[in-house]
């Protein structure tokens, strides 16, 4: 009996691997492609990334609306495929694609239409308009194309096919770095466009990534949803993707709100810190991609063992998740603290910003231990059905901690953007002690969906 049970925790641990290696490379390639930006833009101005940096999270946090679907159907396509349950997923990729057509509609237009109201509401200043504006208009307007593709994307990493998404981004990175050497320094005959060029790149790419999603996913994994699938109409299935997804993308635009009011603290503190704040964001991102992957790669299994209703195995799968994703967060992130002055040396000529983002980086170590606890343990509750208190858990501590002591620390105390980086710290690790309190209690084992 335990050579069994060794062979099937060995098989699932290849499984988990199997999944998370292509999650991991996509996940970097898409980081990439931030990052870039912000490289390039820095070549560009100062000012350029600055403005990018606000843009980017105000369209972020809207686009988490898009959450709401995408977490839903991956965690019920999974739990469905684990059960055999096939015509329940075609159900649920159908409704996924219209309700985000619809959403990805009024959002690209709200953004569109009021970026100038929105930018002066983050408390963009009046001399980063002029590159704030042009780049809203093209990335927010293109969101409808973000938004199928992260369903896209999702579905097929339910299907276990995630090695597709990594190919297509792969393809997307290469063509957005081309891009922006055409299109903001105006070479190959177009024009000068800079900000703007940056944000025209981004929207062919998103584009593209959609065609080409779409073309796999019905030609190479499942059949286009059939019409009689829809007849009588399946509300329970609306129902469960927003039981599922409500509170699922709330804990993410909990999140992602906090963060906006933190960088409207940041912008209290000048364009040295927001610029300090847009670099160190883009890269402490590569401290916890590894975290990223196996947190999904974890999540699709532990949907699928939920859906096969072996709780033991997928109760052992997050704790084995959880160490790997420490273990290579903490040793990314040490690598970057340790060249943190060469790396804003890189990106800005400003010794103030050297100086001030190579401190961040140091405090940011402690900070990604947590983190990588929290994208695990929260994705592993998600995908065993137990959304609300990742939900509640959230928004009670990021507001609590996160943003009232960034703004007690950063601005109050006067210690400026090492004050709010010791608050972000703060919240990542009081709940990285509590979602991993939640997961051993095994209170989440008896919230499937497919029963």
């Amino acid at each position: 009996m335990t050579s069994k049970i060794t062979k099937t925790g060995k098989k699932l641990r290849r499984q988990l691997f199997h999944l998370t290696n292509p999650i991991f490379f996509e996940t970097l390639l898409l980081m990439t492609t931030g990052a870039v930006d912000v490289f390039m833009l820095s070549r560009y101005a100062d000012e350029a990334v600055a403005a990018s940096g606000v843009v980017n999270q105000l369209v972020f946090l809207i686009s988490l609306i898009y959450m709401i679907t995408t977490l839903g159907t991956s965690v019920l396509c999974a739990q469905y495929l684990g059960a055999r349950q096939h015509k329940n997923v075609s159900q649920i990729i159908g409704l996924s694609l219209i309700i985000n057509t619809f959403m990805g509609i009024i959002v690209s237009t709200c953004l569109y239409y009021f970026a100038p109201q929105l930018l002066t509401f983050m408390g963009l200043k009046e001399n980063l308009m002029k590159y704030g504006i042009p780049y809203m208009a093209w990335v927010g307007g293109s969101s409808i194309f973000l938004a199928l593709a992260m369903t896209l994307g999702a579905i097929l990493r339910s299907f276990k096919k995630a090695y597709y998404p990594m190919y297509v981004a792969f393809i997307i990175n290469i063509v957005n770095v081309i891009g922006n050497y055409l299109f903001i320094f105006g070479h190959g005959g177009f024009p000068k466009w800079g900000i703007a060029g940056a944000g025209i790149s981004t929207a062919l790419c998103r584009c593209l990534a959609v065609v080409l999603l779409l073309c796999i996913l019905f030609k190479k994994v499942t059949a286009f949803p059939r019409l009689k699938l829809f007849r009588p109409f399946p509300w329970d299935k609306i129902k469960n993707l927003l039981i599922v997804g409500l509170p699922a993308a709330g804990e993410n635009i909990s999140y992602d709100l906090s963060q906006l009011i933190i960088t409207y603290f940041t912008v209290m503190l000048g364009t040295a810190s927001l610029a300090v704040r847009t670099y160190a964001m883009n890269i402490v991102m590569f401290s916890f991609v590894f975290a990223i992957a196996i947190g999904h790669g974890a999540s699709i299994m532990i949907g699928h063992l939920v859906g096969e209703e072996r709780t033991r195995a997928a109760f052992c799968l997050e704790k084995y998740s959880v160490r790997w994703a420490m273990l290579v967060t903490v040793i990314i992130s040490l690598i970057t603290a340790i060249c943190g002055k060469p790396l804003f040396g890189m990106l800005s000529d400003n010794m103030e910003i050297v100086k001030m983002g190579a401190l961040i980086l140091v405090i940011d170590v402690l900070l990604e231990i947590g983190r990588a606890v929290n994208i695990t343990a929260v994705n592993s509750l998600i995908a065993a059905g137990d959304v609300m208190f990742p939900f509640l858990t959230g928004v009670v501590v990021m507001w609590g901690v996160a943003t009232l002591l960034s703004y007690v620390l950063g601005i109050w105390a006067g210690w400026g953007l090492v004050g709010i980086w010791l608050a972000m710290t703060l919240d990542e690790l009081i709940r990285a002690a509590i979602f991993e309190r939640r997961w051993k209690s095994l209170k989440w084992q008896n919230k499937s969906f497919t029963r």
